[in-house]
Order: structure tokens, then sequence, then C-alpha cells
């Protein structure tokens, strides 16, 4: 059985590895959270998650899932520096949608950005 793909987050903790196809996140862009056990039941019921977003440029954050309702799903981002030097702010995401792929990823499809975030606990 394949093990998880977890990266150490800040306080030691393993986080699931998320992809992200560019530098930031904005409405629309995609995250592909790899690792996790039973893929397509996550999509279908996704549950919170510590999560280490590594984006195009090789700049990386640690990120928390949550799954409250209301509000919903939603990515809350600390502050971090892209590869080029630019500081993104910290932000609370909504996650729009949940897509188990054929590769046992799930994509996170980013949505509206909220207040600005607090840094994962």
């Amino acid at each position: 059985m394949p093990q998880p793909s977890t990266e150490p987050n800040d306080d030691g903790a393993s986080a699931f590895l998320a992809i992200c196809g560019h530098t930031h996140l904005f409405p629309g862009a995609r995250c592909r959270v790899q690792g996790l056990p039973g893929p397509a039941a996550f999509a279908a019921a996704p549950h919170p998650l510590d999560l280490y977003l590594r984006f195009s440029d090789g700049a990386a954050t640690d990120a928390e899932l949550r799954t409250e309702d209301p509000p919903g799903p939603s990515l809350t981002v600390p502050a971090y520096t892209t590869g080029a030097g630019t500081v993104i702010d910290a932000r609370t995401w909504t996650v729009r949608e949940f897509t188990a792929t054929g590769e046992e990823e799930v994509e996170l499809t980013i949505g509206t950005r909220g207040p600005a975030g607090t840094p994962p606990t």
C-alpha cells in the first residue's frame, strides 16, 4: 500500500502535499492534493486537513483546509513570499469544487477570496 505524500509543517506534524499550478492563489486556481487515502470519498465528503502548498515557482507554505458549515469549505493560507520575492498576504479562500482525478489525487478549485486569513494552528 502506498504511503501518503506528506511534508513536515512548521510544528513538525505531517501535512498532505498540494501542488498548485501558479505562483499564487486566485479564483479558479487549482491545487492537487496528493496521497489522500480514498480520494473519491474525500472529494464527495471533504474533511479538515493540514496541507503543505507547493507553488509553481518553488515557494511553499503550510495551509489549512476547513470544512465547517457554514461557511463551507475554505482554505486558510498564511502570508508567504513567492520565488520572485513578492509578499502575498495571509488569506482565506473558499473552495469551489473538489474533484477526484484518475491519478489518486483530489483537485481543489479555489473560489472567492475571503477576509485576511490567520495562520493555521
